[in-house]
């Protein structure tokens, strides 16, 4: 089961590894085009493999009402949030969201922006990147892990989620938004766009931060976040796990 066969972070050896493990195993399953593609380059003996997105994480429980979970996380009700969650690291963009929650389109908002999860990058650098664009009142610092039962007040505080990822196959942040049925946005990177289709549960834009700024400045139009949380309830019962389930037996019985 491939998650990436490339690391984001690249080292010495890994393709020559990633060519050995393809190659020796009886068949692997893929959870995004671009994922599926790096997998067959390496494949020099036609494996037998399957595509299948991964399905919800549904085990961080029920989203709850908005004032609840504001209060939970000591936020101000007075404001909108919008998230960027899970591990800091460079490839997945903070650098482009800070420098697009900067522009002026957005300066007039009452929009803050929350970064929850660890830094496994510089956090001095993100820090300084902060305080350069002027924003040490508008960001709200999580930087902890994040315990699986405050998972559902992030996500319900929330009006967006932000994924502004330079490289990437899948994540797992996109399914853990179609769990609480929160709007998204993401780049057209790696397989974002597979899983988010665009225009309808959230926007796909290029991984710059104007196009970032754009995203943002077009789901605070109108009613469009209520349509692309209403259009996620339907979307999100093509990432079932029984689906998957029933792909990793199709191709269990191929290479059995």
């Amino acid at each position: 089961l491939l998650d990436n066969v490339v690391p984001h972070e690249h080292r010495i050896g890994d393709r020559p590894f990633a060519r050995y493990m393809i190659n020796s195993v009886g068949g692997y399953v893929a959870m995004s085009e671009s994922v599926l593609n790096d997998a067959r380059s390496f494949d020099r003996k036609g494996k037998p493999f399957v595509l299948t997105p991964h399905p919800l994480y549904d085990n961080f429980g029920a989203k709850v009402q908005r004032t609840e979970a504001i209060e939970h996380l000591g936020l101000d009700s007075d404001y909108r949030y919008i998230l960027f969650f899970g591990l800091i690291r460079d490839y997945k963009g903070l650098d482009l969201l800070l420098q697009a929650f900067a522009d002026t389109r957005l300066r007039g908002k009452k929009v803050k922006l929350i970064v929850a999860g660890e830094f496994y990058a510089s956090r001095e650098k993100y820090i300084a990147h902060i305080e350069r664009l002027g924003l040490g009142e508008d960001v709200i610092l999580h930087d902890f892990f994040v315990p699986d039962a405050d998972v559902k007040n992030y996500f319900s505080a929330a009006d967006c989620v932000v994924l502004p990822y330079k490289t990437a196959t899948q994540s797992g942040v996109t399914q853990i938004c179609y769990n609480f049925c929160t709007p998204v946005i993401v780049t057209n990177v790696g397989g974002l766009a597979e899983i988010v289709p665009d225009g309808r549960v959230g926007y796909v834009c290029e991984p710059t931060a104007e196009g970032v700024a754009d995203a943002l400045e077009r789901i605070y139009e109108g009613d469009t976040l209520a349509r692309f949380a209403e259009a996620m309830v339907e979307e999100r019962k093509r990432f079932s796990w029984a689906a998957m389930c029933d792909t990793i037996e199709e191709l269990y019985d191929r290479v059995k």
